[in-house]
């Protein structure tokens, strides 16, 4: 398929997103395949049919022999960019954002796969020793189930705010049902990667706030979705996680 690709508006490991007038283009990588392409399409369709704001799936091609995922294109700018253009709005956005994942959990979506099989397919493909891995398979056996919609990468650089003042949650090729603490985990681990310590702590104490959930029950989820996340990603990012996955102090 040949398409008007205009301009290249993300880079990130392993894809590249394009606008193409109306529409959104993500061309993934090598090593992707089209059961990936499809399967992040399949999640994205059915958390649209959920009745929560995420860019509608248009097809699923290929653009120079690459598989490539066509969406519609959303008008806006990220929560990242914002924050950083306007800082005296951090904590209105970092608000919005808690109440779009309390929205998140007020839906369901039974056809997404369980979090915990996700993890653990992440945690198996991470550079771990075996007892480590082993240590954390178990942690998550120990997480009573729950079935709330995960985005699996939940963070400001995937929510993007409209001229009509909507948020729009991009990229779930990381979707599942499982424990939301797992997404709010995802959430502090960004800003701390981003050096944002202060940004992850208010993020966390907001989600608590709003939802009644004990920061003990998040704190449980970091060490994993650490783990599950330092399969990807540079050395320096990757240096970190593992302190985390160790369970070193990361107040």
């Amino acid at each position: 398929v040949q398409m008007n690709l205009e301009r290249v508006i993300a880079v990130r490991t392993n894809e590249t997103v394009y606008r193409g007038g109306d529409q959104c283009v993500k061309v993934f990588g090598d090593g992707f395949t089209k059961a990936d392409a499809l399967g992040e399409a399949l999640n994205q369709a059915r958390v649209e049919e959920c009745g929560l704001h995420v860019p509608k799936v248009l097809e699923v091609s290929q653009v120079d022999g690459k598989w490539a995922l066509v969406t519609e294109y959303v008008e806006g700018k990220t929560l990242e960019r914002l924050i950083a253009e306007e800082p005296g709005r951090k904590e209105e956005l970092l608000e919005r954002m808690a109440e779009l994942q309390v929205e998140m959990i007020s839906k369901s979506c039974p056809l997404l796969s369980r979090l915990r099989e996700e993890l653990e397919s992440r945690i198996a493909r991470a550079d771990l020793p075996a007892t480590t891995r082993c240590d954390l398979f178990f942690r998550l056996q120990e997480i009573p189930a729950e079935y709330q919609i995960c985005h699996g990468d939940f963070n400001p650089s995937n929510i993007v705010l409209t001229r009509d003042d909507e948020l729009y949650l991009l990229d779930w090729s990381h979707a599942s049902q499982g424990n939301a603490a797992a997404d709010a985990a995802n959430a502090w681990l960004w800003f701390r990667l981003a050096g944002d310590a202060q940004g992850a702590d208010r993020y966390l104490e907001l989600f608590c706030q709003k939802t009644g959930m004990e920061p003990a029950m998040i704190q449980k989820w970091i060490p994993i979705v650490a783990a599950a996340r330092s399969a990807e990603g540079g050395e320096r990012e990757r240096t970190f996680l593992l302190k985390l996955v160790n369970g070193e102090d990361y107040e």
